[in-house]
């Protein structure tokens, strides 16, 4: 079997990998078709989910497919921080009826999705949080060090969590041309532009800034291959939400979403701690969802969230080149 190069897909655009619903085999596979390079999020599935969505895509498609894994690290957050949150998260659980989950130490199953992406071969793996992955150029560096042999560079208006190694470590605020400008210097792989890029002009600008594709993932949100929740959806078209932030307030982690209640209630309190925090807020999301309440859960968008559309992957990827 040849060696995939993100450089030999006729169309270069890469749908992200988005864990939580959003990614689905249909999606990926879809994205696959249409020429580009389709993702499957393996964070947050377990061993045997990810398998058998990598089985479901390759069944939708013969061509190529990525699969995007997080990588352990420990929490940035103590016990003391996580009960603390507990306490303030008590309200939110008690209006919707449901406990607060309880925080743990979670590996999201490294080894056996290292084992599974191992025996199944997908063309491209992809890390978040950890070697291999990166966001600034010293950690483009340390990734190619390791036999990196592309880099996904996220500037600062990716949504969803941001890639950074250090999970207490504010995010690079760097453009995300800039960055690319200061990482291509440095490295002598090929470069992938995401973060903020939703349109047809974003996608020419990353190219020609040097990024041999662009990796969308909320303009992909609203497909009709998606799996994002219907609140979801219906938020990124309500104007009563207007822009995104960056909160800790549902994982522990730096990530960007639409702002609502939940952000302005518990954003400046939320403590560190990835998975932990979001172990504890899942039960009050999930609740949330089934309320088809917009303010109790995470609506993961970029900050052209706006720029998304409605209709199918191939429609989407028409408008993009």
């Amino acid at each position: 079997m040849s060696r995939f190069d993100i450089r030999d897909i006729s169309k270069p655009i890469i749908v992200a990998p988005m864990a939580g619903g959003p990614s689905t085999p249909q999606l990926a596979a879809a994205a696959s078709n249409a020429g580009g390079l389709g993702m499957l999020a393996g964070g947050l599935l377990s061993p045997d989910g990810l398998a058998e969505r990598i089985a479901a895509a390759r069944r939708l498609t013969s061509g190529p497919l990525g699969v995007n894994l997080f990588v352990p690290q420990p929490s940035a957050g103590t016990e003391r921080q996580h009960r603390e949150y507990a306490k303030a998260l008590a309200p939110e659980a008690k209006r919707y009826g449901v406990r607060v989950g309880a925080p743990r130490d979670d590996d999201d199953g490294w080894a056996a999705k290292l084992a599974v992406v191992s025996d199944m071969r997908p063309s491209l793996v992809s890390f978040t949080f950890g070697l291999p992955s990166e966001q600034t150029v010293t950690e483009a560096k340390m990734a190619v060090a390791r036999g990196i042999d592309t880099l996904i560079v996220q500037g600062p208006a990716a949504g969803g969590h941001r890639a950074t190694f250090d999970p207490a470590t504010p995010p690079c605020d760097t453009p995300l041309l800039q960055l690319l400008k200061e990482i291509r210097v440095d490295v002598d792989v090929p470069v992938v532009a995401s973060g903020g890029v939703a349109t047809a002009d974003d996608v020419a600008r990353v190219l020609a800034a040097g990024a041999v594709a662009a990796q969308l993932g909320t303009a992909f949100l609203l497909a009709d291959e998606a799996g994002t929740h219907r609140t979801h959806r219906a938020a990124l078209r309500d104007m009563a939400f207007p822009d995104t932030v960056v909160t800790r307030a549902f994982t522990g982690r730096y990530a960007r979403a639409l702002r609502n209640g939940f952000v302005d209630r518990h954003g400046n309190q939320a403590p560190f701690g990835f998975p932990q925090i979001g172990i504890m807020t899942a039960p009050l999301q999930s609740a949330a969802g089934d309320a088809d309440d917009p303010h109790g859960m995470a609506l993961w968008a970029g900050t052209n969230f706006r720029q998304a559309r409605k209709g199918c992957v191939a429609e989407i990827f028409r408008s993009l080149t």
